[in-house]
């Protein structure tokens, strides 16, 4: 590394599959921005460790977060963004120097994800509840990126109820009236004015007719298990009107909002960045499949 290269990288475990090296590595070059971009195996023991690196080791600039180390990095933060506070969960370390050392700051960029992906897919219809499918982490990031898109009432459909009281209380925080349901009681809804589905690979499989079932045209879904694609969901949502869109989406647009944190550069969100972005996961802005 020369003095003048900054260093970034995505750590968790697994970490061999990630597509941030790619992402973030193809906007710096489009940038001019001399950052080396690598990946870390680390599991959630390592968090300490990690963070001691990141304040004692020249040139970083900062750090994709991937699990389990979304909720164990914040105990090592200096600071934390009040969406990373609210959510209790972060993506992102800023890493800055002043007069009294390194100071890490602990931010949440997979609602920004959401909210874009959701947005540039178009057919949002925030006068009707949304649905989010899956209670864990990532559902409480669609809940505030649905607060944010507008909507006031969203649907949360989860294998076993009784364990989502902590995203009725988010919500509540958030401005959001949350009903809770399981996932085999969809059919029962309303067409929804949005769906997200939080659910990791294939755990969407048994219930994808199901959701199609309340689909409205053009209704966007996103499916933040991408691969394979279509998932079945995704490919069930598309036969029935709506308009699927891919995980990798979310994943670019949060990959831009960490790239315009690690660099200080607002040109990270130029729609020719975005657009090479997309290009490199094999997607169209709106999220659809190259």
């Amino acid at each position: 590394m020369s003095p003048a290269q900054l260093r970034a990288a995505v750590a968790g475990q697994p970490i061999s599959h990630s597509r941030s090296p790619l992402l973030h590595s193809t906007a710096y070059a489009l940038l001019g921005a001399p950052i080396d971009y690598g990946r870390i195996e680390a599991g959630a023991e390592a968090a300490p460790a990690l963070a001691a690196r990141l304040r004692s080791e020249a040139g970083w600039t900062g750090l994709s977060a991937t699990m389990p180390l979304k909720q164990a990095l914040l105990a090592e933060m200096d600071e934390l963004s009040e969406t990373a506070r609210l959510l209790g969960a972060m993506n992102t370390v800023v890493v800055s120097r002043d007069a009294d050392g390194v100071r890490l700051t602990g931010h949440n960029t997979d609602v920004e994800g959401i909210v874009l992906a959701l947005r540039a897919a178009a057919g949002l219809r925030a006068e009707q509840s949304a649905l989010v499918l899956g209670g864990g982490g990532t559902a409480a990031s669609a809940l505030a990126a649905l607060a944010q898109l507008g909507f006031r009432r969203v649907t949360v459909a989860v294998r076993t109820p009784e364990r989502a009281a902590a995203l009725v209380e988010l919500g509540a925080e958030l401005g959001l009236a949350v009903d809770v349901t399981s996932l085999t009681s969809v059919t029962r809804l309303s067409a929804p004015g949005a769906v997200v589905s939080a659910l990791p690979p294939g755990a969407a499989d048994a219930s994808a007719e199901a959701v199609a079932s309340i689909a409205g045209t053009g209704v966007p879904l996103l499916d933040v298990a991408y691969d394979p694609w279509p998932s079945p969901l995704a490919a069930a949502w598309g036969r029935a009107g709506g308009t699927p869109v891919h995980g990798l989406a979310m994943l670019v647009y949060q990959a831009i909002a960490q790239i315009e944190l690690f660099t200080g550069d607002p040109r990270a969100r130029q729609a020719s960045v975005v657009a090479a972005l997309c290009d490199a996961a094999d997607i169209t802005p709106a999220g659809a499949p190259l």
